[in-house]
């Protein structure tokens, strides 16, 4: 189930950084998310892609869902990631994710499998939407993020690009994220 959590960020202390809204009400989520400007919507993912679907059985399963966010914004490129517990990047993956950053783009993910966890650095507040099967997250340009899969990711997003060369991050530095919670993913 989708999840948001809303912290008020305190940089000076890290036990300061408590929770001051959680929500698992999709409708809920899109507004709170809408009122910071990022883009939250629920999806069906309607296809069983089984262990072994590539990025291209990925893409040809739901074009018809690129088709629709491609017209939302100016993505030409589309690729298909898949990130499992036997995955040989994946803790490598985890840690670049792991490290704040921001794009010169929107970061715009359907979440197809699995489950992921944003976290968002939005002016005092960090917001951390757990993402899973059937959401689709549009993160604007500029937005201090990072992204936690867990110790054992298990999912498949769709990811849009208008950017050719896509995923392209420019780190900030900042070591905030060690002060959250990390995503706990049932093994």
């Amino acid at each position: 189930m989708s999840h948001l959590t809303i912290f008020r960020h305190c940089a000076t202390s890290k036990t300061a950084n408590q929770p001051i809204l959680k929500s698992a009400v999709p409708d809920e989520i899109k507004n709170y998310l809408a009122e910071r400007g990022i883009g939250f919507e629920r999806w069906p993912a309607k296809v069983d892609l089984g262990k072994n679907a590539s990025s291209t059985e990925i893409l040809a399963a739901y074009s018809q869902e690129i088709a629709a966010t491609q017209t939302k914004g100016d993505y030409p490129v589309v690729d298909a990631i898949r990130v499992t517990p036997d995955h040989p990047d994946r803790i490598a993956l985890r840690q670049k994710f792991l490290s704040e950053h921001i794009h010169a783009e929107n970061e715009v993910r359907f979440f197809v499998e699995g489950r992921g966890l944003f976290c968002l650095h939005i002016n005092d507040e960090v917001l951390q939407v757990l993402c899973e099967q059937d959401d689709w997250i549009s993160v604007p340009a500029g937005t201090k993020h990072w992204f936690d899969m867990g110790e054992n990711p298990n999912f498949s997003a769709i990811r849009f690009f208008n950017n050719p060369d896509g995923w392209v991050a420019e780190f900030t530095g900042n070591q905030i994220a060690t002060g959250y919670p990390l995503l706990e993913v049932d093994n």
